[in-house]
């Protein structure tokens, strides 16, 4: 609401001072209720980004495993070998150095001589949002 205020033969026009203050203490209630929802909905992204990327990695790890009848030794075989373009980044630790590989089981890898990578998972730690540790995914 504008308010006229009459100075001699001059008129200013304005808020005052308790109107600015509704409006900004407002404004800082929206902002405290967005904010939550906002940082939740970053964190869902996150998790579902990397889900995709372990589903991406393991199905490499299996053709590989496939196709070249042993596993990959490293994560980097299964972009020089064309399987994946790129490793893909743990969205969590924000790095694609962060993958925690589990290695088969000599006796029952596929090239009995040469074990490789069995599994991927992430080195993340913390929680999801449903509760598990990112590690077990």
């Amino acid at each position: 609401m504008v308010r006229h205020i009459q100075s001699g033969n001059r008129r200013r026009f304005g808020f005052t001072l308790i109107e600015l203050m509704i409006v900004m203490a407002i404004i800082i209630s929206l902002m405290g209720m967005a904010v939550p929802f906002y940082q939740k909905s970053i964190n869902r992204a996150k998790e579902t980004v990397l889900k995709n990327n372990l589903f991406a990695m393991r199905s490499a790890i299996d053709e590989y495993s496939y196709d070249k009848q042993k596993a990959p030794q490293s994560l980097q075989d299964l972009v020089t070998d064309g399987y994946l373009r790129a490793v893909p980044k743990d969205p969590i630790l924000g790095n694609a150095d962060g993958w925690k590989v589990i290695m088969e089981d000599a006796s029952q890898a596929v090239s009995t001589s040469e074990p490789g990578i069995f599994d991927v998972r992430s080195g993340a730690p913390g929680r999801s949002m449903e509760g598990t540790p990112y590690g077990e995914w």
